[in-house]
């Protein structure tokens, strides 16, 4: 069989998802510029999925939209620009 370079390959440990669902008000969250978010990737949710290396990672909000929202994320020493979708990101707690 041929090897795969799918863009979800060596992810089953990675995107093991939690059995609880996920309610409908985290997709109604609204994210504003400047708030700060978590990359949580939802593996039921293939839509809009961030490649895994963002995975963990926290981001701003540079711009929110109805359904995504566009992320900067510090990845190494370079800054990355990350669009998501709304099921994939998490707002952080205010300390």
């Amino acid at each position: 069989m041929a090897k795969s370079h799918g863009f979800r390959r060596r992810t089953r440990a990675l995107l093991k998802g939690s059995k609880t669902k996920k309610g409908i008000s985290s997709l109604l969250v609204e994210y504003a510029p400047a708030d700060r978010v978590v990359v949580k990737i939802d593996p039921s949710q293939v839509k809009g999925m961030p490649h895994r290396r963002f995975n963990g990672l926290v981001g701003t909000v540079k711009q929110a939209g109805r359904r995504a929202v566009t992320l900067e994320v510090q990845v190494g020493g370079k800054t990355k620009t990350l669009i998501a979708r709304k099921e994939h990101v998490v707002r952080t707690e205010a300390k």
